[in-house]
């Protein structure tokens, strides 16, 4: 079974995943970042592919990427550094997401990317900016074959009859963004964003649900634990890891503020 239909399977609420840009604090440190983050108790993890103009996402994010391009960061070099992650005595056992913007992959080739995916262990991929008509046309049956799950995102601007389209034509989780704006840290989800997490849960749609963008402290953490399976945090773990430029205490200092 796919990590990420084994892991709803096993557990529905308070689920907790964490964003972070590979290539960075530094550039070969990524299998390090994501050892450490399972290491703490963490579900799942993201993992970003820097690049150069990734809209979705806010100053933080973005900043992350440039850094980690300037490096050397690539999608090869990803693949390379990530070749012995479910292998030997460290071996990871948490799903894997790769999260990534179009173009990168498209010059990788869509068979040979969903390949290496499958070849290291990769689980599922969120392509912010990939087409939905793409996506059923050239991309599921290859996603499809090699058993990864294609992750879409829904914002409160998704039109109800576009989010049951997407349910029907996907499997693993739906990304639920919080706003229909750029990624970054938010002290609370107002009434609107509330409105919208109960419209969807009153939608009782087949794939479970992720809530992410902007949570940061102990509010919008319970409040999209409330709203869905769980939360995904990833301006504010970002952040801390280029302050600390350590998984563990960038780890330690989330904790504590999702006290808070």
């Amino acid at each position: 079974m796919n990590r990420i239909n084994k892991l709803f399977s096993e557990k529905n609420k308070n689920i907790l995943s964490l964003y972070f840009c590979a290539g960075t604090p530094n550039v070969d440190g990524t299998a390090d970042v994501i050892r450490t983050i399972e290491s703490r108790g963490i579900d799942m993890i993201e993992v970003g592919i820097p690049f150069s103009d990734p809209m979705a996402d806010g100053p933080v994010i973005q900043d992350a990427a440039t850094k980690a391009l300037r490096n050397g960061m690539s999608l090869r070099r990803l693949f390379t550094q990530l070749e012995d992650i479910r292998k030997g005595e460290n071996a990871v056992s948490i799903p894997l997401v790769f999260m990534g913007y179009l173009n990168p992959i498209l010059h990788f080739g869509f068979k040979a990317f969903f390949e290496r995916c499958s070849q290291i262990g990769i689980d599922g991929v969120i392509i912010p900016d990939l087409p939905f008509h793409d996506y059923m046309e050239q991309v599921k049956p290859i996603a499809d074959k090699y058993d990864i799950r294609v992750i879409m995102l829904i914002t409160p601007e998704t039109s109800d009859e576009r989010i049951r389209f997407i349910d029907e034509h996907t499997d693993g989780f739906i990304y639920m963004v919080s706003s229909a704006a750029i990624t970054g840290a938010q002290k609370e989800f107002n009434e609107a964003k509330q409105a919208y997490f109960n419209k969807v849960n009153q939608m009782q749609l087949h794939n479970p649900r992720m809530i992410g963008f902007g949570i940061s402290n102990k509010q919008t953490l319970e409040s999209a634990q409330a709203n869905a399976a769980g939360a995904i945090i990833g301006s504010k773990f970002v952040t801390l890891l280029e302050e600390t430029q350590d998984a563990d205490k960038a780890l330690t200092m989330l904790f504590d503020a999702l006290q808070k």
